[in-house]
């Protein structure tokens, strides 16, 4: 067995990367050639953390697996990364177990990845200002593969404890972008792309702040319960995912299905836009919604990236098992 530690896991593989491999996966999974397995997340019941499995399987890299952790709100006060895994890899023809890899990193670089390719696909071409609602550890992954995707001219956030949004301002800084904390209208009424990446089981952004040719990118912690946007949003908006049974379970659209406001079957997987299979954007009016749940399939797709680069570079641990 293969064990690649999460502290080498920064050396071996790259935003592009990682923004390369979910692309492809959510291709794949439209395409019915990859295909995730039920989601368990759940409250332990302790330290306010949510734990659980997600896993999949893709036919054509023949990657298997799953990814194990969750959140823990009370890991920052420690020093620690809120957000723990860990990947485990098998191999597709016998079952074993093939590698064990640090999965922390790679769960930022591939929702910053997954929130970016919908960027690519979804907003507007001439958008300028990029929102950001949060500003946790994610925050900065999220605004760094963001402004690769449009000619943005400058950030602007709101968080929900403000002294928190130095973050955002020194990750613009490093961008060569201006920052500007706004409350919510302004953030709403100015900015062409919206990145949300919290934790919040209330809406945060409210429909009447959302003007039309918005992209909105709901990236944040998804379980029963989640909401960071205002469900009539997604009435009005046309809304694409990653996979449409987490949306409408533990992702963004579960409120608005719920209340009769959005029919599951209306849900767009991003990955048909990708195949060219639906056209996305319609017009420079209307409002796109990704509510980016986060499959099982993205871990394994940039585990098996790094795991082959670890093994050729000579990082990877061999163990026996």
């Amino acid at each position: 067995m293969w064990v690649v530690p999460e502290a080498a896991i920064a050396d071996l593989i790259t935003p592009e990367a990682s923004f390369e491999a979910v692309e492809a996966v959510f291709a794949a999974m439209a395409a019915e050639r990859a295909y995730n397995f039920p989601v368990i997340r759940e409250a332990i019941g302790h330290g306010d953390a949510l734990y659980g499995f997600k896993s999949g399987f893709d036919r054509e890299s023949l990657a298997l697996g799953l990814k194990s952790g969750g959140y823990w709100p009370g890991n920052e006060a420690r020093g620690l990364t809120n957000h723990q895994s860990t990947v485990i890899l098998f191999d597709a023809d016998t079952g074993r177990v093939k590698a064990l890899v640090g999965g922390n990193l790679l769960t930022a670089l591939r929702t910053a990845a997954a929130s970016a390719v919908s960027i690519r696909h979804l907003a507007r071409k001439d958008a300028k200002v990029l929102g950001m609602i949060g500003a946790g550890h994610q925050s900065a992954f999220q605004m760094r593969a963001a402004v690769k995707q449009r000619d943005f001219e400058r950030v602007i956030g709101w968080n929900l404890h403000p002294e928190m949004l130095s973050r955002l301002a020194q990750t613009a800084d490093e961008l060569g972008l201006p920052f500007e904390a706004v409350d919510l209208d302004r953030l709403g009424a100015d900015s062409d792309v919206i990145v949300s990446i919290t934790s919040s089981f209330d809406p945060i952004l409210l429909d009447a702040q959302v003007r039309p040719g918005t992209h909105i990118a709901c990236m944040g912690t998804d379980t029963k319960g989640k909401q960071e946007v205002d469900a009539a949003i997604l009435a009005r908006a046309t809304v694409f995912t990653d996979e449409v049974a987490q949306s409408v379970s533990i992702g963004e659209a579960q409120h608005a299905v719920a209340a009769g406001l959005l029919r599951a079957e209306d849900i767009v997987q991003i990955g048909a836009v990708i195949n060219g299979d639906h056209p996305g954007r319609s017009g420079g009016d209307e409002i796109t919604l990704f509510d980016g749940t986060g499959v099982g399939l993205q871990d394994l797709a940039v585990a098996a990236k790094v795991l082959d680069l670890a093994i050729e570079r000579g990082v990877a641990q061999d163990v026996a098992f």
